[in-house]
């Protein structure tokens, strides 16, 4: 028996109000509450809530065949506790079916995996708390890092942590003539499965369903399994990996989105030899096939699946460097709000907005972003993180003055 694994990304960022120059040493409040609230209302409305009620439905109905994973960042869980209540009550409802997995990353979606081991580790054990403390205890099992950033060293450090998988973009440029469709080891830690997005069925509902100019289009259930069932029969599980708000926000309602997932499941199950699976179970299943060699980093973005979406031009890396230069110093702050500016401020988003790849994938990054351009989304970031530093130094100064004492 072949099987499917659905993965889905919750995760909206904490936005960071208009913040001018003359703000800098005046206002210390940097995050867009009414905006943020907005959105997450809106989303909500269009994909959480209706998509969550869909999941819960095909659930009962297959009694246990049907199986889905989320990772929810911990940004998104604090604004599902402020703004959406309601929200985390229906996650929390399918948690408890047991046919739902939860999976661990950074509490702030950051790209700390790339820069810090300490902080990465940090943002990681915050997050399992979080999902620990607002799911019944649930211990994860799986990791999956922001944007599914990956390469060899940081696979090492997530199998240190000791999670079991990882998952991980199956780009061409690192599989060579191999598929995705397989479960891999990493290299360093062969102990930690690698499990692979099968991008191309997993953009053709992400991305491209509501297309109508896409030679594909309609993109029918039946159609869909037909691509499933021309899969080589030895390969063994496909990872369909996507962010959740593909269902009604990505690809609107009017698409027939939301039909076609609720009738995929008994497609599949009734035209196909694959079931459904977890990413723990589809880790648990069997040993991996072979390592995985990632020697630089990958991820999901682009037609690249390289880092040049966050860290692609010199305003990316500056704004990078720039805050990690502050790691050791906020670490000697004892102050709930700088602990939490901080990590919100690592939020892989902020580096995104400042992208400047306005060819192929431009209009994907422009869709994403509230600025008008990168550059103002460049300038905005460092107004913040000028008036960070000096709360930061202030605060260090008044700790160390009390020290000596």
């Amino acid at each position: 028996m072949r099987t499917v694994c659905f993965y889905f990304q919750v995760h909206q960022p904490f936005r960071i109000k208009p913040y001018r120059f003359f703000d800098i040493g005046e206002d210390h409040y940097y995050w867009d509450d009414y905006l943020n609230r907005n959105v997450i209302r809106k989303a909500a409305q269009r994909c959480y809530l209706p998509m969550n009620a869909l999941l819960m439905d095909l659930i009962q109905t297959y009694k246990g065949k049907f199986k889905v994973a989320f990772s929810i960042s911990g940004t998104f869980l604090d604004q599902m506790e402020a703004y959406a209540p309601d929200v985390l009550e229906s996650f929390q409802k399918l948690v408890a079916t047991g046919h739902v997995e939860l999976l661990n990353e950074t509490y702030s979606h950051s790209l700390a995996a790339l820069k810090s081991k300490e902080e990465f580790f940090s943002l990681v054990k915050k997050h399992q708390k979080k999902i620990q403390e607002l799911f019944n205890g649930y211990t994860p099992k799986v990791f999956r890092n922001t944007e599914l950033i990956y390469s060899d060293q940081i696979g090492a450090m997530v199998a240190e942590l000791g999670y079991q998988a990882i998952l991980t973009e199956g780009a061409k440029h690192i599989l060579g003539w191999k598929s995705p469709n397989y479960v891999y080891s990493n290299a360093i830690q062969p102990e930690l499965k690698v499990l692979l997005k099968n991008f191309r069925l997993s953009d053709d509902i992400a991305f491209r369903f509501g297309n109508k100019t896409w030679a594909d289009f309609p993109l029918t259930t039946e159609k869909f399994v037909g691509w499933l069932n021309a899969i080589p029969k030895e390969e063994q599980v496909v990872n369909l990996f996507m962010d959740y708000e593909t269902f009604g926000e990505h690809q609107w309602a009017e698409t027939g989105i939301f039909e076609f997932m609720r009738h995929l499941p008994e497609t599949i199950l009734r035209h196909s030899n694959f079931s459904f699976s977890t990413p723990s179970e589809v880790a648990e299943a069997g040993p991996a096939v072979s390592k995985i060699h990632v020697p630089t980093p990958i991820s999901w973005a682009d037609e690249e699946r390289d880092l040049t979406a966050w860290l692609g031009n010199d305003m990316q890396d500056e704004a990078f460097d720039r805050l990690y230069e502050l790691q050791q110093l906020v670490s000697k702050v004892d102050d709930p709000e700088i602990k939490r500016d901080w990590e919100y401020l690592q939020t892989s988003d902020h580096f995104y907005y400042m992208c400047t790849k306005f060819f192929s994938d431009g209009s994907v990054h422009q869709y994403f972003s509230p600025y008008d351009t990168p550059y103002d989304a460049f300038i905005n970031y460092m107004n913040v993180l000028s008036d960070f530093i000096l709360r930061v130094k202030e605060k260090v100064s008044q700790t160390e003055k009390v020290s000596l004492s």
